[in-house]
């Protein structure tokens, strides 16, 4: 009896290790990895990513070959590793907030519970204008805004982008105006202030820290509630000293793989991302340089962390009359 009893044991855990997915360690890549940039070279995503991508190469053991498709605001990058063959070889990257508008914008079918998030930063937008130019103070620029309604250009990466919707924050909170310019990514909107040819930009503090702390740009605010310490500067005070009913989540940035790839491919992340990543120095210190908050995230805890800027973002757009699809009808309820 007892030696049945042992078998009958035996067989069924047999049946779950079969049941079980495959180790984490299972995915060993023997080819390089396509990880898509949907915007150009030299913006935030660019730079968090390509560090990522270092990092990563050394615990893969595989070289991952970064590929810059800019283009309809980030979209056609991410499409293209959307309908990519889902083998685990093709991944993307950006702002979570942009990944959860594309429905939204009607530019991608494909909700933020569609991807697997592999959170490195989350970067806060700041208020950067040409030093030629009068305003010192985060206040004395909206009294201007005010003064003067769609006079005042700034420049961004496009309607998804981070800088458009620090902006949009900054009109929901104050009513002001301005003349958005748009460009192809956070660095050639950033080169546009510093050269004159727009009055300020909204982009991200990674995009603009080399630029402030050369003295080419001068910061007046980040559009948020917190103070950011940049090194190698200072303390750039929050928006909210001037705007105290402003609404700014965390922006989370990270790579990015579509549902349906092998269940190794996703094991394998989510156990450098627990174990390794935490530690990683080479993206601690671009975070402390770069004027970013070092944080990174996966699964659930990915999801929950990014929703509240997704959420705001997809409504911000839907309801400036540049959504095509009302958000509560692709699961984003109203914030």
């Amino acid at each position: 009896m007892k030696k049945r009893v042992f078998l009958q044991a035996a067989a069924a855990a047999a049946i779950v290790a079969i049941a079980l997915p495959a180790s984490a360690e299972d995915w060993k890549p023997t080819h390089p990895i396509n990880l898509i940039v949907p915007w150009a070279a030299g913006g935030s995503t660019d730079q968090v990513t390509r560090i990522a991508a270092a990092e990563l190469e050394k615990m893969l053991g595989q070289t991952i070959v970064i590929v810059n498709q800019p283009g309809a605001s980030g979209a056609i990058g991410t499409r293209n590793a959307l309908v990519a063959a889902k083998d685990g070889y093709t991944w993307t990257a950006g702002a979570a907030q942009d990944l959860g508008a594309y429905q939204t914008l009607g530019s991608l079918d494909a909700s933020i519970k569609d991807w697997h998030l592999f959170l490195t930063v989350a970067n806060v937008s700041v208020l950067g204008v040409n030093p030629q130019r009068p305003w010192k103070t985060a206040g004395e620029l909206i009294a201007a805004m005010k003064a003067k309604p769609g006079e005042i250009s700034v420049a961004t990466a496009g309607v998804t982008s981070a800088g458009h919707s620090a902006m949009d924050r900054v009109v929901q909170a104050t009513g002001v105006k301005y003349k958005e310019v748009t460009y192809d990514g956070g660095n050639p909107a950033v080169l546009s202030t510093v050269a004159g040819e727009t009055d300020l930009t909204s982009q991200l503090a990674v995009e603009q820290a080399d630029m402030i702390r050369g003295k080419r740009l001068r910061p007046l605010a980040v559009v948020g509630n917190k103070p950011l310490d940049l090194e190698g500067y200072g303390t750039i005070p929050p928006l909210s000293n001037d705007v105290p009913n402003l609404k700014a989540p965390l922006n989370y940035f990270g790579i990015f793989i579509p549902k349906g790839v092998p269940d190794n491919v996703i094991q394998t992340l989510q156990k450098i991302w627990a174990e390794k990543m935490p530690q990683d120095a080479a993206l601690k210190k671009y975070a402390a340089t770069r004027g970013a908050v070092y944080d990174p995230l996966y699964g659930e805890a990915a999801q929950k962390a990014v929703f509240p800027a997704v959420q705001l973002n997809a409504w911000n757009i839907y309801e400036s009359g540049k959504g095509k699809v009302s958000p509560d009808t692709v699961g984003i309820p109203k914030p």
